[in-house]
């Protein structure tokens, strides 16, 4: 794996696979800090860049992201879906001066409308660029068990286990509407959905690990969907 950031111009290998770990600033419950997403992106896309073959680099990542939805907590910081979407184009754009593909690993579900229009005019206008994204969704949806054992094998002096407790654990299909109309505040207080409950550091290593394995499939062998998303092969047919 190498670090863009501390590399030295001449040392850049080839025409390399560029990984941008794309997260966000914003409040995940009274327990996990401000930058969990981010976290999440940058542990996947050092661990995915660890798998490949050939030259990879893991860009700086972005921070800020589409949080539009979590704007009612303070410490959130969103730049709203256009601003992200301009950003990313104009980032895509520099990579693809020096870099031969640029996968995006996003770890905030609020970004993927910006992220898959920016990718989409990328893509047609020639750029080899795709994204992936690091759903921990399939357990709860933001702030609970899933995230809170990320962090707390990510970095667990954040992790304040003493504040965790339970928001709404409703099903996010049943919240969506009142979500997009209000907020998550609308829905949940203390701005988690799911319950952080029994959250540990080993589920966490194997949550981390399990996302790591299928994204790097994915960047090996994916192809780009209509929104560049990377989707893997079918082979039940195999």
């Amino acid at each position: 794996m190498n670090d863009l950031s501390r590399t030295h111009w001449n040392d850049i290998a080839e025409q390399p696979i560029v990984l941008l770990p794309l997260g966000s600033v914003e409040q995940h419950g009274p327990h996990l800090p401000l930058y969990t997403d981010t976290a999440i992106a940058v542990a996947v896309a050092n661990g995915v860049a660890g798998r490949m073959s050939g030259n990879s680099y893991v860009a700086p990542a972005l921070f800020y992201g589409s949080s539009g939805e979590h704007q009612s907590f303070p410490g959130t910081v969103s730049i709203g879906r256009d601003a992200l979407k301009v950003m990313l184009v104009e980032l895509v754009r520099s990579l693809s001066h020096w870099a031969s593909r640029i996968v995006v690993i996003n770890a905030h579900g609020g970004n993927v409308q910006a992220l898959a229009a920016a990718v989409k005019q990328m893509r047609y206008e020639g750029h080899n660029v795709a994204w992936a994204a690091c759903a921990t969704e399939n357990v709860d949806a933001h702030a609970g068990y899933t995230e809170t054992s990320l962090m707390l094998h990510l970095d667990p002096g954040s992790v304040d286990l003493s504040r965790a407790e339970a928001g709404n654990t409703a099903p996010i299909g049943e919240l969506l509407s009142q979500i997009i109309a209000g907020g998550v505040a609308a829905v949940s207080p203390n701005g988690v959905l799911g319950d952080p409950g029994g959250a540990t550091a080993e589920e966490g290593a194997r949550v981390l690990e399990c996302m790591i394995t299928e994204i790097a499939q994915r960047v090996d062998a994916g192809e780009p969907d209509s929104k560049g998303f990377l989707t893997l092969p079918d082979r039940s047919w195999v």
